[in-house]
């Protein structure tokens, strides 16, 4: 298998995962900054010219969230919950993060992080104050659902937890409130207690990263 990616939030959670699962996987960094995701070669595997993708034989899989489906359950591992009701509340997740946590989490990260990090200058204060906003809005709605629960599907750790937690290490350097929710930041706490999800990029020579 073959996990093109750059240090970014959406490829951070599939090689978390893969990191986790300790798979055996050649990684190919994609340089955003030189345009390598708009070349031929890449608009092959992908046609939308994004981060990741996950090529395994014949099979090209983009979009982060499929991906680290297909290697929980191309490992076997119980990250990727057996039972259907439990499958549906890994979906459920997965929408609600993509249309509200990590939207505005993503956001907060764009303007304190990828902003600078390639050239279009600082925050807008006004981007900010908004996404901020929304962040709290639906970091409790988080912080609610995990009273009385270790991990978001209950007692099992989940590629949920994985997706819906990406933006999270970057909490403290893109200004995201996350000292408010203390149920969150314990949840947090407890996937910072993984070495995969400190470290989830493979090391590089050249080691240009957004991060904090």
């Amino acid at each position: 298998m073959k996990l093109y990616y750059a240090e970014t939030l959406a490829p951070r959670k599939t090689c978390a995962v893969a990191e986790y699962l300790d798979m055996p996987i050649d990684y190919v960094f994609v340089d955003l900054r030189k345009g390598e995701q708009s070349t031929p070669a890449y608009l092959a595997l992908n046609p939308n010219g994004k981060v990741p993708t996950l090529v395994d034989g014949d099979k090209s899989i983009w979009e982060a969230d499929a991906i680290i489906c297909y290697l929980a359950q191309r490992a076997e591992s119980a990250l990727w919950p057996r039972t259907a009701q439990q499958q549906i509340e890994v979906f459920r997740w997965f929408s609600w993060n993509n249309q509200h946590f990590y939207r505005y989490g993503g956001a907060l990260y764009f303007e304190h992080l990828v902003k600078p990090w390639v050239g279009l200058g600082g925050p807008d204060p006004a981007k900010v104050a908004e996404a901020q906003g929304f962040f709290r809005k639906h970091a409790g709605v988080l912080n609610q659902h995990l009273k009385g629960r270790k991990w978001l599907l209950g007692d099992d750790l989940s590629v949920a937890d994985f997706a819906v937690g990406v933006a999270l290490p970057y909490a403290k350097s893109a200004a995201m409130p996350l000292e408010e929710f203390p149920e969150v930041q314990r949840w947090h706490d407890q996937l910072n207690a993984f070495d995969a999800w400190r470290n989830p990029f493979p090391a590089r020579q050249d080691q240009v990263a957004v991060n904090a």
